[in-house]
């Protein structure tokens, strides 16, 4: 049986963590639809060209991860062909048998909007920044706090204002606020709102 789990909201606000949490949980299949954006950003070129030639494995390339290729996936994710080249991987994928869950940035307002379960997760843009700037820190690459939280507001202008497919919740979406959450609380909170629909 298809059971779709919708979840979208901004960059580093805990989605991809929620979301494998989720699938893990109920024994779903995950999709972060950003790394198709990541994919196409990071292979260059002619965006488009690149979008209609994607394969899953390219989807398990290296350096999917980088600042660079996030602002590149935002920018080619702003592209309306490209948008619509990914549309049917990412619907095919949300109807598969067993279940599945997709974040990204419009599957339940555009990717899935009959999706049964739709989260919109979320966090203040200085919570992210932080969580961001921590990642980064992490994997040894230096870069100053208020430099990563400018990315941030800068990729949520671009996310939220782009005329396709902007970044909003979807109006039957579950909100989740993970500024004052752990972990644990925020993927509680995204279980229970998946069993209430089950």
């Amino acid at each position: 049986m298809a059971f779709t789990v919708a979840i979208d909201g901004p960059a580093a606000a805990g989605k991809g963590t929620i979301s494998k949490a989720l699938a893990a949980h109920f024994g779903f299949a995950y999709l972060d639809t950003g790394l198709l954006y990541r994919a196409v950003g990071a292979k260059g070129g002619d965006p488009l060209a690149a979008a209609r030639a994607l394969t899953p494995e390219d989807l398990a390339a290296d350096g999917l991860r980088t600042p660079e290729v996030a602002q590149a996936a935002s920018r080619v994710a702003a592209i309306p062909a490209v948008r619509a080249a990914l549309v049917a991987f990412q619907k095919e994928f949300a109807r598969r048998e067993g279940g599945a869950v997709l974040d990204g940035r419009d599957i339940g307002t555009v990717i899935c909007p009959e999706a049964e379960v739709k989260i919109y997760v979320t966090a203040s843009a200085e919570v992210r920044a932080e969580r961001r700037w921590k990642e980064l820190s992490e994997k040894g690459i230096s870069q100053a706090f208020e430099e990563v939280l400018a990315e941030v507001k800068e990729r949520d202008a671009r996310d939220m204002g782009r005329a396709d497919a902007p970044l909003r919740p979807a109006e039957d979406a579950v909100m989740l606020d993970t500024s004052d959450l752990s972990i644990e609380a925020a993927v509680a909170a995204a279980v229970d709102a998946v069993e209430a629909k089950r």
